[in-house]
């Protein structure tokens, strides 16, 4: 007799089979692939959503500007958004699903214009 790889109950079924039914096999292997090493995805993923936390948690308004230290000072990483906004004057809008920001220099000082995605902007 076979037992099942992640509760060790009894199979029942084909000869070949190494999983009582999907929960186990799906279990088992979120278990066994919680070890391995952060996938390139996983890790772009991750930073995606940690951008658009500090993004949201910034702009309560819906339009706010900050400054560039603060935001990088939560983790925020400019270089991972999910797309842009190119407005009539030429700026590029880089966002975190909703949440959108425009590198500003303001004398010397790096600064984001944080906004949050319009209707209008399907248009463009």
């Amino acid at each position: 007799m076979k037992h099942c790889l992640y509760c060790e109950s009894i199979i029942k079924g084909r000869k070949d089979k190494k999983f009582c039914n999907p929960y186990c096999k799906s279990a088992y292997h979120n278990i066994k692939n919680q070890d391995k090493e952060d996938t390139l995805f996983k890790k772009i993923d991750t930073q995606l959503k940690k951008n658009r936390k500090i993004l949201k948690g910034f702009n309560k308004a819906g339009f706010v500007t900050i400054r560039q230290e603060k935001l990088l000072k939560e983790g925020f990483d400019p270089k991972y958004f999910t797309h842009y906004w190119k407005n009539q004057k030429g700026q590029v809008y880089l966002f975190c699903y909703e949440y959108g920001f425009l590198e500003l220099k303001e004398y010397t000082k790096k600064k984001y214009l944080l906004i949050i995605w319009q209707e209008y902007m399907n248009r463009s």
